[in-house]
């Protein structure tokens, strides 16, 4: 059973579909809402080890579709200047038009660089997701939100580009990583955290059963974590009202902690944001917004799922606190230079602020919960 997750934008609107084995009729589910039966699959050298690739390449073949596959590098270097100008000269030298599709198989990486590459090729290409990963799955794919890294930080050159649809195939994940999934499943948290205390006790009662493969729960986790974030950028899609800023939770300090590893492997960017959820729950706590007791809970939930829960458990790497500060105040989400924050005044309920008094900061990145 297929089931949909509509993203109310007006005429940008769209579905997410969420079923097992809807990689396989990929072809047949995009062939109506694509303007031309042209395509370009741009995946990664993950999925070299996987079947999901020929699962796709024969779904479009079946449906008549004609496609090009471009693929990249593996992991968050792919998401640069030199990658994005591979990927538009692959996608531009055989010809294209306006109504060639370009389609995302893969995780998070691949679907901002392919977005980004298909919201500047030709003033804008048609883009179709089919996320791969549990991260991309519950957040990256969905919302319009696409780009690459520069030197100065994480995700600073991009561009809204909503696709025509999302297929979630919860399938793919069981050929992910462990280290992947639970670095995915941080982001499932994230909804509950800010938007939804009831589905984050779910998560207390059932998480392990997503990390461990169990159907149901993990459709149950993507529908929801979905519907979530469809409600919040239907509301906000260009970020401008201040709900959408919520989705960042744990992120300023998330893209701070990347930064200073250099998006290598040493620390994923699901990694990064659990991390960053504990330190931002625990400068609400000592901020006056959030009871005593709150971080130990969210720490103790990430941490029995195997996540990182402190920048000390990032191998052989040091965050002091100046180096910290001035990575934070080049996130975007900084004004005029003062750092953003989205922190919670209780479990399900998160606010942005920029009031947060900069001793209480700076003995936080100090000394570290």
């Amino acid at each position: 059973m297929t089931r949909t997750v509509h993203v109310p934008l007006g005429t940008r609107a769209y579905d997410v579909k969420i079923g097992a084995g809807l990689l396989d009729r990929a072809g047949h589910e995009i062939r109506e809402l694509l303007p031309s039966r042209r395509l370009v699959v741009v995946t990664d050298e993950a999925m070299a080890g996987t079947p999901h690739l020929a699962r796709l390449e024969a779904s479009l073949a079946e449906a008549g579709l004609s496609f090009r596959t471009v693929t990249v590098p593996q992991g968050e270097g792919s998401k640069s200047w030199a990658v994005l100008e591979r990927v538009c000269e692959a996608v531009l030298e055989p010809g294209i038009d306006r109504k060639t599709a370009i389609l995302a198989l893969g995780g998070g990486v691949v679907g901002d660089l392919a977005g980004f590459a298909a919201s500047i090729l030709l003033r804008g290409l048609p883009f179709v997701q089919a996320p791969t990963t549990l991260l991309a799955q519950v957040d990256s794919s969905v919302g319009g939100k696409t780009g690459i890294n520069a030197r100065s930080g994480k995700n600073l050159v991009g561009a809204f580009h909503q696709p025509r649809v999302v297929l979630i195939d919860p399938t793919t994940l069981d050929t992910l990583p462990v280290r992947e999934l639970r670095a995915g499943y941080a982001e499932v948290a994230k909804y509950g955290l800010i938007r939804d205390e009831a589905f984050f006790a779910w998560l207390e009662e059932h998480g392990q059963g997503v990390i461990d493969g169990d159907q149901e729960a993990r459709t149950h986790a993507i529908e929801r974590s979905c519907t979530l974030k469809a409600e919040i950028v239907g509301d906000d899609e260009f970020e401008t009202k201040g709900g959408r800023a919520l989705l960042n939770f744990g992120h300023t300090f998330a893209h701070a902690y990347e930064n200073l590893s250099g998006y290598g492997g040493r620390l994923l960017h699901g990694e990064a944001v659990g991390i960053g959820m504990v330190q931002a729950t625990e400068l609400s706590v000592r901020s006056g917004h959030l009871p005593a007791g709150s971080t130990s809970r969210v720490r103790r939930h990430l941490q029995s799922l195997g996540l990182k829960v402190s920048p000390g458990e990032v191998t052989n790497q040091g965050f002091a606190a100046d180096a910290m500060l001035t990575a934070m105040r080049r996130d975007k989400k900084t004004t005029d230079g003062t750092i953003n924050f989205v922190l919670l005044r209780r479990l399900g309920e998160a606010f942005t602020s920029s009031a947060v008094d900069p001793d209480v900061l700076r003995e936080l990145l100090d000394r570290p919960v």
